[in-house]
């Protein structure tokens, strides 16, 4: 069953950085129209940015499908809740991944329409995250979820509280409690 939602999540993943791809390029054109050029020595800021937005990306969804036997695509979700991995640090990580490796590719490609898509793409992600995938998650994990959600940021890192917080937190998700 894991070994199926690897490969669920591969496929899906790999189609959504595709379709992500085909819209970076396609808003090139917009560019010359735009008229900002970015400075040269941002694409090793880029690098970096795509570079991490890519690692965490690939935890992301290894997490959904070997600790949630599932999926990061809605019509295919995880069966069981994650906390674990980047999502002990913040609530929409795979979010964060996603729009680093764009606005990364931006910088790298000197592209400010790019840099706008990411910005576009951040703005529609919080507002899935907030009027979609948030109330979801409640009605389908209940106190777990709001227990989850007092503890963890939705977009910034935070120190944890405490460590026994993260630890009873991690020992429920564990025990499916």
């Amino acid at each position: 069953m894991r070994s199926f939602a690897v490969l669920r999540t591969a496929l899906y993943m790999s189609c959504f950085v595709a379709l992500c791809a085909w819209a970076a390029v396609a808003v090139r054109r917009y560019d010359e129209a735009i008229g900002i050029s970015l400075p040269d020595w941002l694409a090793a800021v880029g690098y970096a940015a795509m570079a991490c937005g890519a690692v965490l990306g690939l935890l992301c969804g290894a997490s959904f499908a070997i600790q949630g036997r599932g999926t990061p695509a809605p019509f295919d979700p995880p069966v069981a809740f994650v906390a674990s991995g980047p999502y002990r640090l913040v609530r929409n990580p795979m979010y964060l991944g996603g729009v680093a490796l764009l606005a990364g590719y931006g910088l790298v490609v000197g592209s400010f329409a790019v840099l706008l898509l990411a910005a576009s793409g951040a703005g529609m992600a919080h507002l899935f995250v907030v009027l979609v995938e948030e109330p979801a998650l409640e009605r389908r994990f209940g106190e777990r979820y709001l227990a989850y959600r007092r503890l963890v940021n939705r977009w910034l890192p935070r120190r944890p509280r405490s460590h026994v917080a993260h630890r009873g937190h991690d020992s429920a998700q564990r025990t499916g409690a």
